[in-house]
């Protein structure tokens, strides 16, 4: 009975990670497939004529915005396991940077998802009048800024704020933390040359999570053969 407690919390340990990769890696998967296919259907030139790629890639449009909720739901879990892991470890003022800019990003990217969403709605409906108007030039600009403006910094504010806990904190080894502010100064400074730069985020996340699963499974031996 006096074992309960370590054996209890060993589990824990062994879990946290794996948890952490499995959602993680879902969510790179997800993330990264919706922002392929939309680079590859919504022409970047936003002069281009909306009418012409909404109608040749509306349903490919669609699959892509229809597993970004999906996407957002794996992030939110791999920011919560993120946390369990770090623990009292955590240093508050990070760890509120870290929790808020990956809130911030899940709803920004949940936003522009549903104003793309909203702009193919009302083309289907009247074409016409949502070319005409004004509508799909007014919501393409709010998009792009959404998305690639506030969305990607936020992510980049996210990656830097979880380098610096993992510097801080010893959780991960150093290089990580360094790799991850190269990578995050790239969302920051990049995403205007090139919107492909927005993929950065995901495959991190993706390496991330690749990561903690190997520690994991290196892991799971040892802690077997320590019980025995």
């Amino acid at each position: 009975m006096a074992n309960t407690p370590v054996l209890n919390l060993t589990r824990k340990k062994l879990r946290t990670p794996r948890a952490a990769a499995v959602a993680g890696i879902l969510f790179a998967l997800l993330y990264g497939t919706s922002l392929i296919l939309l680079r590859l259907s919504v022409p970047a030139d936003p002069t281009v004529s909306g009418s012409t790629w909404m109608e040749n890639n509306g349903e490919i449009v669609t699959l892509a915005l229809n597993l970004i909720p999906y996407s957002g739901i794996a992030f939110l879990w791999f920011i919560g396991v993120i946390r369990d892991r770090v623990g009292d470890s955590e240093d508050r003022l990070f760890g509120t940077v870290f929790l808020g800019s990956g809130l911030l990003f899940l709803a920004l990217i949940f936003v522009a998802g549903a104003l793309a969403g909203g702009l193919l709605s009302s083309f289907s409906v009247d074409p016409d009048k949502t070319m005409e108007y004004g509508t799909y030039t007014y919501s393409r600009a709010v998009i792009y800024q959404v998305l690639n403006i506030y969305g990607i910094r936020m992510a980049g504010v996210f990656m830097i704020s979880l380098g610096t806990i993992w510097f801080r904190t010893g959780l991960m080894h150093r290089g990580w933390a360094f790799l991850t502010y190269a990578t995050a100064l790239v969302l920051l400074v990049s995403v205007d040359l090139s919107l492909w730069v927005s993929l950065v985020f995901p495959v991190w996340v993706f390496t991330v999570s690749v990561y903690f699963l190997i520690q994991n499974l290196r892991n799971h031996p040892e802690a077997e053969a320590s019980q025995t």
